[in-house]
């Protein structure tokens, strides 16, 4: 990311790494030459390489150097970690889009660029300078690899029979691993450990043969842990999607009355601010006055639940869908009353803050779902997969985007059939805007029913119990499941835990 943010600085220093300014006499300008186009979009690639590697490898860093999970308080230092992340997060979004945005303006893009590229360098060199006070995870093979090797071993023994309960000895896992068997969760899965041959499949170091024939238990147990949270995962694009609508309440705003005094008004574009405003004031008051507050008349320590987090983000979304709905149904009525049907940059007699509640409902929708998923991922998929618990947030609002303008689509194709005017129309007074929006609502409240169900099948959130008894040897085996895999203490059948076999 440093590297980009230097490119993109020297593309505004040197004057050949650009084209030359415009005539403003003959309105015409030189297009950049290959060379200066690669050099812009080498810049913006590493930018975009490096925060796609630093976001979400960040948050799962800084959670591992606080996750101790046999402190009874570790669910509410991580809620309190992840609550300041985005919201530190949100302010600096902020601040880039008021302070660095006015510096490019008002002192020209060799400072607007040079600031961000200094600051960089900056928090660069911090990290490493504290690199030697961190704790590390220690690099494992490829997720993905072993992923795929799940899916086509299982597929290969896909005729095996599963060994008795009372059997031992069957299902392949490392020398120090106290998952010694696979959950009754997707058991198709649980094929991909079962030994066949134990001279053939186990080679004499203890490891598999060949890992294209025989996994471990852990990998078994990473996979299905992953598979498990991808419906609730996918309750989350919803939200996203209507986060992105972006370009709806520009239109919007630039219609109605933007002054809050006789001399200052609102930027068209920057309503959107108080999203984030929200956002960043909901997760302060809720981390410093609403959960002590909470604690204090209950007598106990008071956290909201992450699935209820959730659920309540979900539900905030969907009213922040029918306020859009409302305000722009008012908008768009006086906007015909005045005469302005077919002149959609007329600016009403309507205050643009009437748009204040529906950024505001989906800012608080986002602290609660976004911090609620990001939690529940990082503590329900094991440690080695904290990156991945991290990123599946972000790829929720990717591909959201990607449906954002498929969604767009399909309504603009099916109500401008027959020559009438698109509910998306940049006309926003001939189009109806606010229909679209109780489309969303409608989308929202049915994913909210869906959230409910996944939530319900998904069943308890953190550690579980499951009891294995083998009667036929007297033994009784007690496994404690989490995201980590499962605890498992054997009475007198003389293994010792984690042993391999």
């Amino acid at each position: 990311m440093l590297q980009g943010m230097i490119l993109l600085w020297l593309t505004a220093m040197i004057p050949q790494s650009k084209p030359p300014p415009c005539d403003l006499l003959t309105q015409s300008c030189r297009s950049p030459t290959a060379a200066q186009m690669t050099l812009l979009i080498s810049s913006l690639v590493l930018i975009s390489t490096g925060a796609g590697g630093v976001r979400p490898c960040s948050l799962a860093f800084g959670a591992d150097q606080l996750d101790r999970r046999d402190n009874p308080k570790n669910d509410r230092v991580l809620e309190s970690f992840f609550g300041w992340y985005y919201a530190s997060a949100a302010i600096s979004v902020l601040i880039a889009l008021t302070g660095i945005v006015y510096i490019q303006d008002h002192l020209g893009w060799r400072v607007g660029f040079g600031i961000p590229a200094i600051l960089m360098l900056l928090s660069a060199l911090v990290f490493f300078l504290a690199s030697p006070l961190y704790l590390k995870q220690k690099a494992s093979k490829s997720l993905l690899t072993g992923f795929v090797q799940v899916i086509v071993v299982a597929y290969k023994n896909r005729n095996l029979t599963f060994p008795l309960p009372n059997s031992s000895g069957n299902y392949y896992h490392k020398r120090d691993s106290k998952i010694v068997a696979p959950t009754d969760k997707l058991r198709f899965l649980s094929k991909a450990c079962i030994i066949k041959n134990p001279e053939q499949d186990i080679a004499s170091d203890g490891s598999a043969s060949n890992p294209w024939s025989l996994c471990t238990v852990e990998k078994v147990e990473e996979l299905k842990a992953l598979i498990k949270v991808l419906p609730l995962w996918s309750t989350g694009i919803i939200m996203s999607i209507n986060l992105s609508q972006n370009s709806f309440p520009v239109l919007q705003a630039s219609s109605m009355d933007r002054y809050l005094t006789k001399r200052f008004q609102i930027p068209a574009g920057s309503y959107g601010m108080f999203n984030i405003i929200s956002l960043a004031l909901w997760l302060i008051l809720y981390d410093r006055v609403v959960l002590p507050m909470a604690s204090k008349i209950k007598g106990k320590p008071v956290r909201i639940g992450v699935k209820l987090r959730m659920g309540i983000g979900l539900f905030l979304t969907c009213m922040a869908m029918v306020v859009s709905a409302l305000v722009e149904n008012s908008r768009r009525r006086k906007a015909i009353r005045d005469g302005f049907l077919n002149n959609p940059r007329a600016v009403l007699d309507m205050s643009a803050m009437w748009l204040v509640p529906q950024f505001c409902l989906n800012g608080l929708a986002e602290a609660f779902t976004a911090i609620g998923q990001t939690e529940f991922f990082y503590s329900e998929l094991p440690k080695s997969m904290s990156s991945i618990a991290a990123a599946l947030f972000g790829l929720g609002l990717a591909v959201a985007n990607l449906l954002a303008s498929v969604v767009v689509s399909i309504i603009d194709n099916i109500t401008s059939r027959g020559g009438k005017e698109s509910w998306v129309s940049s006309n926003i007074n001939k189009g109806r805007i606010d229909s679209y929006y109780w489309v969303l609502a409608i989308l929202s409240f049915i994913n909210l029913l869906y959230y409910f169900l996944c939530a319900w099948s998904y069943g308890p959130y953190g550690e579980q119990a499951m009891k294995v008894s083998d009667a036929g040897n007297g033994l009784k085996k007690e496994e404690e499941l989490s995201n980590l895999g499962t605890k498992v203490r054997d009475e007198g059948n003389g293994l010792k835990d984690g042993e391999e076999y």
